[in-house]
């Protein structure tokens, strides 16, 4: 296809952790692979801008950060000025996140061009109805939605003709080439949950379990792994529950380091649940890069997980509050590990970036 100019507007982007800027990250580097021209527009989210300035150094494509204000309406000011710098000289703007989807719908309003949101889940899932009616006013401003699962396609039904489902992917061969520090996790079976230690991520629904899970498996652990966010009321349920020494939080790691974890634990557990608000999995990233290391995954049904796991195959879905179903997927997955381990990988190959980019530019040709 001919080459495009493609401006990205994300809500996150690496180095900090966050599943919607490892999306972002990935599209943009997999486009300019494919000999497009990217530019991206992302918040800094540290307090110096060292950590992003190092790392925007290392890309082929580029990045254009809003420095970390004190005062929020100065970065959403910042926005708009880049993206109005921007947006005349790309034939494709992409808007990935909350607030990224309401600039760009604005910005839409003077230049014609063709605009894509791509949809991870909680941005279009608000309870509160001003909010929630003020993106679906913006969605109308776009040429194509795209959403990374069919649990986020049925969250906007209203615009259901106008979705395409592509799912999330990972870098398969990054998974690969990382060498493995020994880590030596204590536990056996060894559970392992990545990302923000957050109620939308379930590690709470996994500790308040544990109780009626160790009398199946004394020495059984469960490694928390990701920004410690929510960390300290977690560790006070697990003191209340009698099981603070069955899990571990480790913080957020290097990427070489989560490697190392995800090789010496046994299985991979999301068992997500939507808050108050709204807030859902939409996807699931890291289940997927656990898969790509031969790790079955147990992860929970009713959000955006349903499209990361191959029931059966890969892993198991079940209710995120199902003792019985959490207790007989460990054991079927232990005992049948060989059999998992394989169609873990198989199932991770299949969203390999290198893949998953070509159903972008399928959208861009139409």
């Amino acid at each position: 296809m001919q080459r495009k100019r493609v401006l990205i507007l994300t809500s996150e982007f690496p180095p900090q952790p966050g599943g919607i800027g490892t999306h972002a990250y990935q599209l943009a580097h997999h486009l300019q692979e494919a000999s497009h021209t990217v530019t991206v527009i992302a918040d800094e989210r540290s307090d110096s801008g060292v950590e992003e300035a190092k790392f925007d150094n290392t890309l082929i494509f580029k990045v254009q950060r809003i420095v970390k204000r004190r005062l929020r309406v100065l970065m959403y000011f910042k926005r708009l000025c880049l993206l109005f710098k921007y947006l005349p000289s790309n034939e494709i703007v992409i808007a990935s996140g909350k607030f990224p989807l309401w600039v760009v719908a604005f910005a839409s309003l003077f230049y014609k061009r063709q605009y894509m949101a791509v949809l991870h889940g909680s941005e279009v899932n608000f309870t509160q109805s001003l909010l929630n009616r003020s993106i679906r006013v913006s969605l109308q401003r776009f040429t194509t939605l795209v959403a990374v699962s069919h649990f986020t396609k049925s969250l906007v039904q209203d615009h259901h003709d106008a979705v395409v489902v592509i799912p999330n992917g990972i870098p398969v061969r990054q998974f690969e080439a990382q060498a493995i520090l020994p880590k030596d996790l204590k536990g056996y079976p060894k559970l392992i949950t990545v990302g923000n230690v957050t109620e939308r991520k379930g590690q709470l629904n996994v500790i308040r379990q544990l109780p009626e899970l160790i009398k199946a498996y004394p020495e059984l652990h469960y490694h928390c792994v990701g920004l410690p966010t929510q960390r300290d009321a977690f560790e006070a349920e697990a003191s209340l529950l009698g099981v603070l020494e069955h899990v571990s939080f480790h913080g957020r790691v290097s990427d070489m380091e989560l490697r190392s974890f995800l090789n010496e634990s046994d299985i991979f557990v999301m068992l997500s649940s939507p808050t108050s608000t709204g807030d859902v999995e939409g996807f699931g990233i890291a289940i997927l890069e656990a898969n790509a290391m031969g790790l079955p995954a147990i992860g929970a049904l009713g959000c955006g997980i349903e499209d990361a796991i191959e029931d059966f195959k890969s892993g198991r879905l079940i209710a995120y509050d199902d003792l019985v179903a959490f207790k007989t997927s460990i054991e079927e997955l232990i005992t049948q590990n060989a059999r998992y381990k394989e169609n873990a990988r198989s199932w991770a190959l299949k969203h390999d970036w290198a893949v998953i980019v070509n159903r972008y530019i399928a959208v861009f040709e139409k």
